[in-house]
């Protein structure tokens, strides 16, 4: 199990470094098992006095929540963040956390949300390579999504207008 949040803590690491390579909408997935791990390390460090190091365990938690395969798992790293964001002061926890929202946000389909935390993140740091490739594919998601509304609205007014010509020749 030690290994296991090792592993992890070292991928957080480098996701947050820039080392992590992919397109913006290839974000890495977190099984059960590491959610579970950080979980019961969170749970530990609740106990303690360490204050530091209960942020850290938040921060892993809420990052392999909203990496996480399942749409509850995710909500619930959201709403870590949400409420962890309003009460941090340092630029580079805040950054981590506005980007972490904007991840969560875009794998729950919510992207003006999205927009706006990664928005926000950026002007933290305005150079993040990651925040910014983020950005761009949150972008290109709200366009699609508009054309394919469109495409669908289209489509309805064209069935509308068969249906009311087929009406009318009778």
């Amino acid at each position: 199990m030690d290994a296991t949040i090792g592993k992890f803590v070292d991928s957080v690491s480098g996701f947050f470094s820039g080392a992590a390579s992919g397109s913006a909408d290839e974000f890495p997935l977190c099984d059960t098992d590491i959610i579970s791990g950080c979980e019961k390390e969170y749970a530990e460090a609740q106990k303690g006095q360490d204050e530091g190091f209960k942020k850290e365990c938040i921060m892993r938690l809420s990052w392999a929540l909203v990496h996480s395969k399942t749409p509850v798992d995710i909500q619930r790293g959201i709403a870590i963040l949400e409420a962890s964001v309003v009460s941090d002061t340092s630029p580079m926890k805040l950054r981590e956390k506005l980007y972490l929202l904007a991840i969560g946000y875009y794998r729950s389909s919510d992207y003006s949300r999205s927009r706006e935390s990664i928005e926000r993140c950026l002007e933290v740091e305005p150079e993040w390579r990651q925040a910014q490739t983020l950005k761009m594919a949150i972008e290109d998601r709200i366009v699609k999504d508009g054309v394919i509304g469109v495409g669908i609205a289209v489509t309805a007014v064209g069935i509308v207008a068969g249906i009311a010509t087929a009406l009318i020749r009778r």
